[in-house]
């Protein structure tokens, strides 16, 4: 058989097949949406859609949300995300409304449920657990309140003030100042709270908090929560804003280690 060079279709996939293969191998798209949902008749599901978010933001690319599908006209987007999946499905409309989901249902849960799933998969020890913040400072003026929108349940047909859909998820954080590790202090800031296996390294645990929120006031919390949830009778390892009072007696059933502060008498 000869091939007419017409008939040929060149699609790339560059670095991309080895990410979209680790997303598969972990099960990423299907605990999403068994985590969010479907909705009926939706051509793209949501577990998809994050699928392509990360493959676009390891493409070393830095475009807004309406230029998404953009991206994906040049690369094998069906290969990569999945079959039957096309570039103008990606729009900056579904992208918003998984997200809004995302948040409703927990960023830190999904996150967490995701990672203890691909450590299992790739047999990464949680003997030890290294748990640490870090402040991120931003620029510009930010709203503390979520916006005065309405969604739509395509499901039921009605519709459900924000308020009323949010009423168990997680509350937003607040963009203000605070202590600032890169020495801003002119500059807003959120703190990252996370934790990470000693074997490799492998962030575990991802938590976003206030700008202004001290990390010796919810290491005990983040270390007992993180305990629950996973199999092993892990060493907690931390810096000196771990020993207080309060964080000694909420971890008196855990292992742990840190500095105690040479500010203890």
């Amino acid at each position: 058989m000869i091939l007419n060079a017409k008939d040929i279709e060149i699609q790339n996939i560059d670095h991309l097949g080895i990410v979209a293969g680790i997303i598969d191998s972990i099960g990423l798209v299907e605990t999403i949406n068994e985590l969010i949902g479907e909705e009926k008749g939706e051509k793209v599901s949501p577990g998809h859609v994050v699928k392509a978010m990360i493959l676009n933001g390891l493409g070393f690319v830095s475009k807004p949300l309406y230029m998404f599908p953009q991206y994906f006209e040049t690369i094998a987007c069906e290969h990569l995300i999945g079959a039957g999946v096309k570039p103008e499905y990606l729009n900056d409309d579904k992208l918003g409304r998984v997200r809004d989901k995302l948040f409703i249902k927990g960023l830190d849960t999904i996150f967490f449920i995701i990672a203890l799933k691909a450590a299992k998969k790739f047999n990464v020890s949680l003997s030890s657990s290294h748990l640490d913040s870090s402040s991120m400072h931003v620029h510009g003026e930010y709203n503390t309140s979520l916006p005065e929108v309405i969604f739509e349940n395509q499901q039921s047909g009605k519709t459900q003030d924000l308020e009323e859909l949010t009423v168990k998820s997680p509350k937003e954080i607040t963009i203000t100042y605070g202590y600032s590790r890169d020495h801003r202090p002119d500059l807003k800031q959120f703190i990252i709270e996370l934790i990470c296996s000693g074997d490799g390294d492998i962030p575990i645990f991802l938590k976003l908090a206030s700008g202004n929120q001290a990390d010796s006031s919810c290491f005990g919390k983040i270390a007992v929560e993180y305990q629950k949830q996973i199999e092993v009778n892990s060493l907690i390892v931390a810096d000196c804003a771990l020993y207080t009072e309060s964080n000694l007696k909420l971890m008196s059933e855990l292992r742990w280690l840190c500095r105690v502060p040479l500010s203890i008498k």
